[in-house]
């Protein structure tokens, strides 16, 4: 397939021109590659290679500057507006950056368009004196700071600049500028032949430089532009050309080389919806698999990724059959894994905090590269959860550690209060001991080499800076500083740069032509970008000084475009159809613009993942004989009354709790949990009336148990949530509440006894194990329990269970004997008071009649909540009293759902819960 570097390689080449004496300048160096590969088609005979630059190394020769990148040239613009503020109002330099930067980006494109820095920069300060003005000789002093910063400006930019020629280095902005100082004298001292190729959007200064070349006859300059774009006045693709075509003043007596017409041939263009970007992702990996199994190769297939981010999903969809990929991109240093570590560690440290929560340090202990390094990272893990600790301070984490990891935990949670320097030699030594860790592994880890080696370099840089110029002042900007360097580091590919798969992203594509085209994320405000104005320069001033706006940046997003497909054969355009939170779901208007041109065919569909429809199930457990044993031990040991409740809710809940023994994964509580205050209440009534069994309750019992309510919680709540926090927030309010809790119990009780009543208390947190003779059953069976309370008033006996939580009357009363192991959400309260009263009757500590029932702490106001018989649901009469009948047609349901538990012909079967 002829390409644009091959049509100019064979127009020199007809012209005779000496190919060493030849300086090819284009728009990338990835472009030089391809036109390295072409030159020994079209060179006959032995001579020097060519010159094969991109515009910015040529550009910068001529400057003799050299430019400085990143952010370094922040920190010298930090010390160029020191030199000129006064030191009362000089920002930090954290603040500083935050704007700075932004006015960096001003300078710049001020400079590659050669603006006259004092008619923009004073224009602006009077733009801002005017939307500032007031009737008030004096202003306020925030007015005054506002207006001084845009008088500024132009000073900062004349010290800024004058402070970088010093040094002989440059931004890329001033680099141009220089350059266009210094073409008049590099014309009279070469004899070169200078061809530019591929260009389109060319600023000031690089036009400039291009005129000067072609009117001293020492340049030629191809366009890579389709007739189609050029002649359309309002097509954009064509905007940039159409313009050097008519304001060029070498075009008044020569042709405009070149205008080809290869867009019109027939193309096979595919308009792809994809659900999301890993949906688009793995259809490209479809699409490459198709084209291999058409035998087609893939030297000349490309994949261009309209959102970079994409480059990882995209590499892991690719089907294994490829022999060859070339990623031009590099792998962002930030994506991978020990960038988390690092930003785990600047978050923590940032907050400067003595005590450290314990969600930053299980997320830096689990980190994979900590792991390479601790040995008792997952028992420090389980300390912490065990004893509920939300905060610890370095040392006692220390104490957790085993000696071997005293020294990495040292630099992972140290100081970091103490230098700035001592941070970053800390990380630097962290980075060398997970090195030498993997350097003993058996099994080399080459790619987490690679990742230590680039951040070895990025905190060496770190500490260069910190060194020569000494503003990192604190953690925060530190990690800003960080922050800014990781964005532009990147993990480059090994490959070979000519062979198989392509796979760029837009910029890289330039001046490139491939047979076989892949665009993904083809969706508007990302091709193009859209409006976005990071900018301190007003889009009206941009106007006014032919700056480039939002309009401009399209344009160039859609030459990119067309020239990616102008030569292509087989097309394909992928978009995200699903709308995301801020892009997405919006197909490009390049592919709008496609359609309304109607030149080509193009088809469209819409994709999606083939999700295989999965039937919601029921899960099913067979009793096999492994489960029939251990039904055999539970039983032996004893059922207990919540163990069959949670039978009746779910028997596969059941399986798993009591058969599989699957406990919940113990976290740290970080606010006290319901079951934690139930028992903190529990507890603490037991220690007040245990040592009262036998006796009646009085008066002077319940106040001195009042009297120790404070300290008898704390004591529990110490002794149940462990080391965790309850002396501020919702903890706090929790204890709060526990205290009055038992409080208002407190009063009820002596409100009762004042009122004339006797109480007198028979047993408080009663163990019963009960054995029950089931005939059907041929193995020994038990239920066991704790019971509460279990007291005596007015010569009545009570069986009380206490809950924390609310319990209403209706709860507690029963119509329908068969539902009562079934109907969870209406009997599974009368289930457990029943169980309780059976086992009391059967071991003889309590005879009939009696009573039983539930305390609701959140329903005091109701006192005791007694089961109840009725005759229907409407029944107004109600039977509180247990009666020898009572107990015997619970009976009859217990040992019905104990059978059924125990048939191994019955299996678990989950219950759909509503």
């Amino acid at each position: 397939m002829p390409t644009f570097i091959t049509d100019v390689l064979q127009d020199l080449k007809s012209k005779h021109l000496d190919f060493s004496e030849i300086i090819f300048v284009l728009p990338s160096k990835r472009a030089g590659v391809f036109l390295k590969s072409q030159l020994h088609n079209y060179i006959e005979k032995t001579s020097f290679s060519p010159s094969i630059q991109s515009i910015e190394d040529f550009v910068q020769d001529l400057s003799q500057l050299k430019q400085v990148k990143g952010i370094e040239l922040l920190f010298q613009f930090y010390d160029s507006y020191k030199t000129i503020t006064p030191e009362e109002n000089i920002e930090p330099f954290d603040s500083f950056s935050k704007w700075a930067q932004v006015l960096i980006q001003d300078f710049n494109e001020i400079d590659r368009y050669l603006i006259s820095s004092n008619a923009i920069f004073d224009y602006l300060g009077a733009i801002q004196e005017l939307n500032h003005w007031s009737l008030q000789e004096n202003k306020t002093e925030l007015t005054s700071n506002y207006l001084t910063f845009w008088q500024s400006l132009n000073t900062y930019y004349n010290q800024f600049v004058n402070d970088l020629i010093k040094k002989e280095s440059a931004y890329q902005g001033l680099i141009y500028r220089e350059a266009t100082e210094h073409i008049e004298a590099y014309i009279q001292n070469t004899n070169k032949t200078h061809v530019f190729l591929g260009f389109n959007a060319l600023n000031t200064a690089e036009e400039r430089i291009i005129q000067e070349l072609l009117q001293n006859n020492l340049a030629y300059i191809y366009w890579n532009i389709d007739s189609h774009f050029i002649n359309d006045q309002i097509h954009s693709a064509g905007y940039f050309a159409r313009q050097h075509k008519q304001n060029w003043s070498f075009y008044r007596q020569n042709d405009f080389n070149w205008t080809s017409s290869v867009y019109r041939e027939e193309k096979n263009i595919n308009v792809i919806g994809c659900p999301k970007s890993v949906g688009q992702s793995k259809y490209v990996g479809h699409l490459i698999t198709t084209l291999l199994q058409q035998s087609q190769g893939l030297n000349n297939t490309a994949i261009v990724l309209g959102d970079e981010t994409l480059l990882t999903p995209m590499l892991n969809s690719l089907p294994n059959g490829i022999e060859a990929v070339n990623v031009t991109m590099g792998l962002t240093l930030k994506s991978v894994p020990l960038a988390a570590l690092f930003e785990e560690l600047f978050r923590m440290h940032k907050l400067n905090s003595k005590r450290y929560y314990f969600k930053d340090i299980i997320n830096i202990l689990s980190n994979q590269m900590t792991q390479y390094l601790l040995v008792s990272s997952d028992k420090i893990i389980q300390s912490i959860r065990h004893n509920n600790i939300t905060y610890l301070t370095a040392d006692e984490l220390l104490n957790l550690a085993d000696d071997s990891d005293i020294n990495v935990l040292s630099l992972l949670f140290g100081d970091w209060e103490t230098s700035i320097s001592n941070n970053i030699k800390n990380c630097l030594k962290l980075i060398f001991k997970i090195k030498n860790t993997l350097d003993h592994l058996k099994s080399k880890k080459h790619l987490e080499l690679e990742y230590l080696y680039r951040f070895n370099v990025l905190f060496n840089e770190l500490a260069n800076l910190n060194t020569t110029y000494g503003y990192i002042k604190d953690v925060s900007t530190l990690h800003s500083v960080y922050k800014e360097l990781l964005n532009t580091e990147t993990l480059d590919f090994q490959g070979e740069p000519l062979d198989g798969l392509q796979i760029m992203g837009m910029l890289e594509s330039r001046v490139l032509d491939f047979e076989t085209v892949i665009i993904t994320s083809v969706n508007e405000g990302i091709l193009p970008g859209g409006k976005t104005n990071n900018s301190f320069i007003p889009f009206d001033v941009k106007i006014e000084n032919n700056l480039p706006t939002f309009k401009e940046k399209d344009a160039v997003y859609t030459y990119h475009f067309y020239s990616l497909i102008q030569r292509a054969k087989n097309i394909y355009l992928l978009y995200n159809t699903e709308v995301d939170a801020l892009k997405g779901g919006e197909k490009s208007r390049f592919i709008t613009q496609l359609e309304v041109e109607g030149i080509h065919d193009i088809k469209h569909k819409i994709v999606s993942p083939n999700v295989p429809k999965i039937e919601e199930t029921l899960t099913i457990v067979k009793k096999t004989n492994d489960v029939v044993e251990r039904l055999k031990e539970i039983a032996a040991k004893g059922f207990s009354p919540s163990s069959l409740t949670n039978y009746i809710r779910n028997p596969i809940d059941f399986y798993f709790e009591k058969v599989l023994g699957v406990k919940n994964a113990e976290e740290v509580e970080e606010t006290v949990a319901a079951n934690t205050l139930g028992t903190v209440i529990h507890n603490t009534l037991e220690d007040f009336y245990k040592p009262l069994e036998g006796k009646h309750l009085t008066l002077s019992h319940l106040e001195s148990m009042k009297g120790l309510i404070d300290k008898t919680i704390a004591h529990h709540f110490a002794a149940t949530y462990k080391k965790g926090d309850i002396t501020k927030g919702k903890n706090l309010i929790s204890f709060e509440i526990a205290k009055r809790y038992i409080s208002n119990f407190l009063t009820t009780e002596i409100e009762v006894l004042k009122a004339g009543n006797s109480i007198k208390i028979i047993a408080i947190e009663v163990e019963s194990h009960v054995s029950i003779d089931i005939p059907e059953i041929a193995f020994p069976v038990t239920i066991t329990g704790k019971v509460d309370r279990v007291d005596e008033l007015n010569g009545k006996i009570r069986v009380i269970d206490y809950k924390s939580g609310k319990v209403e009357q209706h709860m507690v009363e029963i119509v329908d004997w068969d539902l009562l192991n079934t109907d969870y959400d209406k009997y599974s309260k009368s289930f457990q008071i029943l169980c309780y009263a059976y086992m009391l009757t059967q071991q003889d500590i309590v005879q009939f009649p009696l009573e039983a029932g539930i305390i609701s702490f959140k329903n005091l106001k109701q006192g005791l909540l007694k089961f109840a018989e009725k005759e229907s649901v409407y029944s107004r009469k109600k039977n509180h009293l247990i009666s020898e009948e009572t107990l015997q047609n619970f009976e009859t349901q217990l040992k019905s759902l104990i059978i059924e538990i125990c048939n191994p012909d019955i299996d678990f079967t989950e219950k759909e819960l509503r």
